[in-house]
């Protein structure tokens, strides 16, 4: 209990301190912050009907900001501009953050309540470095969505592994209210219980077969075909179908409420939908695990697991050969170039796609085994949850993450959190290489973004390098 208060006032007093240094060289708002903020100062002023064309998301992030600086500032006696400013906007966001810390804590707690083996300081010393997780952690200084939308989603899925579907289902309404896509992150929280309840009676299925071979060779063809059969035989059985309709009631009504949404709304999007038209993006698949891969490389860039790879490469080259020829049609098909990708030299993406993609044209197909590996060893790190479990999050992941058109880091934060709050816990020594790394990303980070302005030719405004 004392390491835990020690680590969580220490990562908040760093990020005071952090805020203040960033607040004072950028007061105005940056970026997106040029439509949040004076929509939230036109909430500020209760002018609920004024609403900016060019803003994508709800308007969660604002009403939560007014029911928190509202009544800070009568009880404080705050006055003029002050209230409602772009620093004590962002000041909402701090306060989310701590709100995450202590959120990925008890999610860790929770996930792993078995593993007798971790240690408390192991268990704080995760969080930690989950709470400093680069792209999320720049976030929490600017005016963003992002912050507030990982809270409540992290709460939704904290409330569904204690069994409070109720409230996991309106903490999941407000994640929605942050960022229409995380009604995903309901569903997968619905689809914990349905694993839950599959793998049950899996587990049954095989005690009355006496099979017990096929859950040893979990990952092979023919257990995947005699998995297929049995959640189809599950699926169409009215009484199972009666049993999840009154264990995930509340996820369903919070689905039909997004379904009303895109109805009434002409789709997800609430503005600006030219920037942000939905399309089959498969290529986000393999970025999102080439992040993963570079963001857990103590975990997943091992010796070992190289050594494991090749030696499962060398004894099902059909099965990977098919994988290589998928990926390079996917590729081919369904790569998409954003606009914003291509103009927009404030974001790393930007740069990771010049640099990389476009030197060649072929070198988006060359990369094609270091998407294999990184799926590989992505899938290795999850074979100790059930395969409904693994089956239901990679549906998500997909949801998530292939409609996007744009390659945006933000996108991948909660699939990788979710991800990486539910993997075995690793050595102490590579837990300690991972926070170290996350430390040197965020200090080079936050050295080009303080340090590094720069100005194009037709604007005075000073601009900055962010994520």
């Amino acid at each position: 209990a004392h390491g835990f208060t020690a680590a969580m006032s220490g990562a908040f007093l760093l990020s005071c301190l952090l805020f203040a240094v960033i607040n004072r060289r950028q007061r105005g708002p940056y970026m997106d912050e040029a439509f949040h903020v004076p929509q939230a100062q036109a909430y500020c002023h209760g002018r609920f009907l004024q609403w900016d064309p060019m803003i994508t998301t709800l308007p969660g992030l604002y009403l939560v900001s007014v029911g928190v600086v509202k009544p800070a500032a009568w009880l404080f006696g705050w006055t003029g501009s002050v209230v409602c400013s772009a620093g004590m906007l962002r000041f909402i966001n701090l306060l989310f953050s701590a709100g995450n810390f202590y959120l990925l804590y008890l999610l860790l707690f929770k996930i792993h309540q078995k593993n007798k083996a971790v240690s408390g300081f192991q268990r704080i010393l995760s969080t930690l470095t989950l709470a400093m997780f680069p792209t999320l952690y720049f976030f929490t200084f600017l005016y963003y969505t992002d912050p507030g939308s990982v809270f409540f989603t992290l709460f939704a899925y904290l409330m569904c592994l204690y069994g409070n579907h109720k409230t996991s289902a309106l903490l999941g309404f407000c994640g929605f209210m942050f960022r229409q896509t995380n009604i995903v992150w309901a569903v997968f929280c619905a689809g914990n219980v349905v694993a839950e309840k599959l793998n049950e009676a899996w587990k049954t299925q095989l005690q009355k077969k006496k099979d017990e071979k096929i859950s040893s060779r979990k990952g092979s063809f023919s257990d995947l075909i005699r998995i297929l059969r049995f959640l189809t035989e599950y699926l169409i059985s009215p009484k199972n179908l009666f049993t999840l309709t009154a264990l995930t009631w509340p996820y369903i009504i919070l689905v039909t409420v997004f379904f009303v949404f895109l109805f009434i709304n002409g789709g997800i999007v609430v503005g600006d939908r030219s920037s942000h038209e939905a399309c089959l993006h498969f290529p986000q698949l393999f970025y999102f695990l080439s992040f993963t891969v570079f963001f857990s490389f103590p975990h997943l860039l091992t010796p070992t697991k190289i050594r494991k790879f090749l030696l499962s490469l060398r004894k099902h080259p059909v099965q990977y050969s098919l994988i290589a020829i998928i990926s390079l049609f996917l590729i081919w098909k369904f790569t998409y170039v954003h606009k914003y990708l291509l103009a927009d030299n404030r974001h790393y993406t930007f740069y990771v796609w010049r640099k990389v993609f476009q030197r060649h044209k072929l070198v988006k197909y060359v990369l094609v085994p270091v998407y294999v590996f990184a799926g590989w060893s992505f899938a290795d790190t999850l074979k100790s949850k059930s395969i409904f479990w693994i089956l239901m999050y990679f549906v998500c992941l997909l949801a998530v993450t292939v409609p996007q058109k744009l390659l945006e880091f933000r996108y991948f934060i909660l699939p990788f959190l979710i991800y990486r709050l539910n993997i075995p816990f690793p050595s102490l020594y590579r837990q300690l290489l991972e926070l170290a790394f996350y430390i040197v990303v965020n200090a080079v980070t936050f050295y080009l973004f303080l340090n590094r302005t720069f100005q194009w030719p037709n604007s005075d405004e000073i601009q900055r390098f962010m994520w």
